[in-house]
């Protein structure tokens, strides 16, 4: 995967979009794809809670290490080994899951490492954006980059359809399903003059989950 060439700011989103997901009185929390702990710091300062993190990159994980109480580093298919049993309130997924080989497996992995009201939150880049949805439609163009919907280091995509169907299929019951971070465009609204106003879902960068075991 070619994350080396990323560029700095890759690794410092905050996304207060998904911190204000957080349940109230969480004590022990799991960020998946970590990157330099700012986000999971975000999580521990405002909830206190115990936080760990997952994160490929190493120089990415030796930076979290100093802002969160453990992290580990490697790819989530072989370090979930490592992770304890019925440990986590919380599972963060923030863009992560389109990044997998099997995202599909990898949910069904991380239910055991859930406590019974344990709860998965993702976000997951939505391939009906209106950008990429219309380049496809009107350019037959998909031209993949160096960040967004589209990112060249995406395995996967998915809709808002198919994030549900994911989730269902690995046991999970759906807790909250919407669209953040909208697009600011009227773009979204005059294409969907063509389809009687039945694609607002296109208007969405990506979707928010929340999903208990």
């Amino acid at each position: 995967m070619d994350y080396e060439n990323k560029d700095e700011g890759y690794f410092k989103n905050l996304r207060p979009e998904m911190l204000s997901l957080l349940p109230k009185n969480t004590k022990t929390v799991l960020d998946i794809g970590c990157a330099d702990g700012s986000f999971a710091f975000s999580v521990k300062d405002t909830s206190n809670a115990e936080v760990w993190g997952i994160e490929y990159m190493e120089d990415q994980a030796f930076i979290a290490s100093k802002k969160i109480d453990e992290v580990l580093t490697g790819t989530v298919e072989d370090v979930l080994i490592d992770l304890p049993e019925d440990y986590f309130d919380v599972i963060y997924l923030n863009d992560v899951l389109e990044h997998l080989v099997d995202p599909y497996s990898i949910l069904k992995r991380l239910k055991s490492k859930l406590k019974n009201n344990g709860v998965i939150i993702s976000s997951i880049p939505n391939i009906r954006y209106h950008k990429a949805f219309m380049s496809l439609i009107f350019k037959k163009d998909w031209d993949y980059k160096d960040h967004g919907v589209l990112d060249r280091t995406h395995l996967r995509f998915f809709t808002k359809k198919s994030i549900k169907k994911m989730y269902n299929n690995a046991g999970y019951t759906i807790v909250s399903h919407h669209g953040i971070n909208p697009s600011k465009s009227i773009k979204p609204w005059i294409y969907n003059i063509l389809f009687l106003f039945t694609a607002l879902d296109m208007r969405f960068l990506q979707y928010a989950t929340i999903a208990k075991k």
